[in-house]
């Protein structure tokens, strides 16, 4: 440190206060890359600095934020590979404008504070739209004299009671398209703001692994789905070529049982598991009558608890006396 201070706390010498602001960076990389093993590698263009405080409030107790020039992090995470040789995974996706939001908590739930905290803005000339920007049709708070600004853009409009009514919706800005300066005027005299910004998450750090966040969408059900599909093809491929795997033994001995079912059909042998087929097949009018007699159990049933009690009085009546005689 300088010796060197001023009287409101700051380094009169500039290069030394870059020089221990790069310090504070390393090594607060370094202390991150050793307490949290995953992370968010984030992009920050049109982020501000109030939005970045709000950022690390919301974010305060499930992740720690990151930014600092990517020399100084390039350097930090050289300065690990000795120990953690998969952080080498992350050196090529350091470059532009890019932070790391670190964590230990789910990433799913981190994502989601991180994806919440966007701040909407009008659109700039010569911009980049992250979107489609689409103007709705309606009457304009616009009047007359702004017909130009609309006919400059193909717009079909119409004056109403006073004002500008666009007939049609109109997709005025295309995804990933620079914004021209009419569409940027246009935007703002409608009152429009467009745009979003927020941290995006460009790559995620896990354990050692990188990968797109789209991975985090994928759900356990869709898993399962997926392994499922590649048992089923690792059967059907197996049967059909008569090659034995733990996916097709269960259908071997199902198919293998009804072999032995279609022979004791056919002949004398019997077991005990082929006993129903056989007493079915010695009856063909059980297949008819199985069906019927269940379905008309439960209102026999009822009719019979109906008729019991007549029953016992026409009883009683017929043999001459009663109950205590």
């Amino acid at each position: 440190y300088s010796n060197d201070w001023c009287r409101d706390g700051f380094f009169k010498d500039k290069p030394v206060c870059k020089r221990q602001g790069n310090l504070k960076t390393l090594t607060k990389s370094q202390r991150l890359l050793d307490e949290y093993p995953k992370a968010f590698i984030v992009n920050v263009d049109n982020v501000g600095s109030k939005q970045m405080q709000q950022i690390r409030i919301a974010l305060r107790g499930s992740a720690v934020v990151l930014m600092g020039k990517n020399t100084m992090i390039r350097k930090a995470i050289r300065g690990h590979l000795d120990s953690n040789p998969a952080l080498e995974k992350l050196l090529p996706h350091i470059r532009q404008n890019v932070g790391f939001v670190f964590c230990k908590q789910d990433l799913a739930e981190v994502r989601e504070k991180i994806l919440s905290n966007k701040v909407a803005a009008p659109a700039k000339a010569g911009g980049l739209a992250p979107i489609d920007v689409f103007v709705p049709k309606g009457v304009t708070p616009l009047g007359p004299e702004k017909t130009s600004f609309f006919q400059a853009l193909s717009i079909t409009t119409k004056i109403a009671r006073g004002c500008i009514e666009i007939l049609n919706d109109v997709h005025l800005i295309k995804a990933d398209e620079r914004v021209g300066a009419s569409e940027a005027t246009l935007l703002n005299m409608l009152k429009i703001s467009p745009f979003s910004y927020g941290l995006r998450i460009l790559m995620v750090y896990d354990n050692g692994s990188v990968y797109d966040p789209s991975i985090l969408d994928i759900t356990d059900d869709q898993l399962v789905n997926s392994f499922m599909a590649g048992v089923r093809n690792i059967a059907a491929t197996s049967l059909e070529i008569g090659y034995p795997t733990v996916a097709s033994v269960p259908h071997s001995i199902v198919n293998g049982f009804k072999n032995l079912l279609a022979v004791a059909a056919e002949t004398d042998i019997t077991f005990k598991e082929a006993e129903k087929m056989k007493a079915y097949l010695a009856d063909p009018s059980a297949f008819a009558s199985a069906a019927p007699v269940a379905a008309a159990a439960a209102p026999a049933a009822a009719e019979t608890k109906a008729a019991e009690p007549e029953a016992e009085e026409e009883s009683d009546d017929d043999m001459g006396f009663g109950l205590f005689d």
